[in-house]
């Protein structure tokens, strides 16, 4: 076996080795979760200035579903076209 040609690649690990057709995944995959790992962090740390509300609750005030807001309209009105043969 003195004669025999070294092997290319032999000495890299070729499970380390990422094609380059799935390079863009990966990347996007460490940012993610990356990314994930940060948020994580800060929502687990993250503290709450002053003191806590003692109850959220939403107002009680009844609302006039009646009386629309007045918007301003720009352009033509929309009218449906419900039969496209006659324009």
């Amino acid at each position: 076996m003195a004669g025999a040609e070294p092997v290319a690649g032999v000495g890299r690990c070729r499970l380390m080795r990422i094609r380059e057709e799935n390079r863009n995944m990966f990347l996007l995959a460490t940012v993610t979760l990356c990314c994930g790992a940060v948020a994580g962090t800060v929502a687990l740390l993250e503290l709450t200035l002053g003191p806590a509300p003692a109850k959220q609750m939403a107002e009680r005030a009844a609302i006039d579903v009646t009386a629309p807001t007045p918007v301003r309209v720009v352009g033509a009105p929309f009218e449906p076209n419900v039969n496209p043969r006659a324009r």
